[in-house]
């Protein structure tokens, strides 16, 4: 599923023009971006949570010429589904 898709569906479910809806889809990716670029973290209770998460430095490897390399400390995005969410998915393989 493309954007363009998400925006079509929440149109069709809502009666919202999809000029109004892309607008509202950009904005909340948007500020899901600012939010994390600040340090936060935002938590959408029965879907999951956005957070930025530390990795430690760790000594890589290059496939290509098998020498080691140090790869540093960074801060990653990260996205982590709530147990409802999991479980509602979960259930409806069953």
């Amino acid at each position: 599923m493309t954007k363009a898709d998400l925006v079509k569906i929440i149109a069709n479910e809502t009666g919202i023009i999809r000029k109004d809806v892309s607008v509202i889809v950009d904005s909340f990716f948007n500020t899901t971006k600012d939010c994390l670029k600040d340090g936060n973290h935002i938590e959408i209770r029965g879907f999951g949570t956005f957070k930025l998460k530390q990795r430690k430095a760790r000594t890589g490897r290059n496939p290509r010429t098998d020498a080691t390399i140090p790869v540093p400390e960074r801060t990653v995005p990260t996205f982590k589904f709530s147990r409802e969410f999991k479980n509602e998915i979960i259930d409806t393989f069953k």
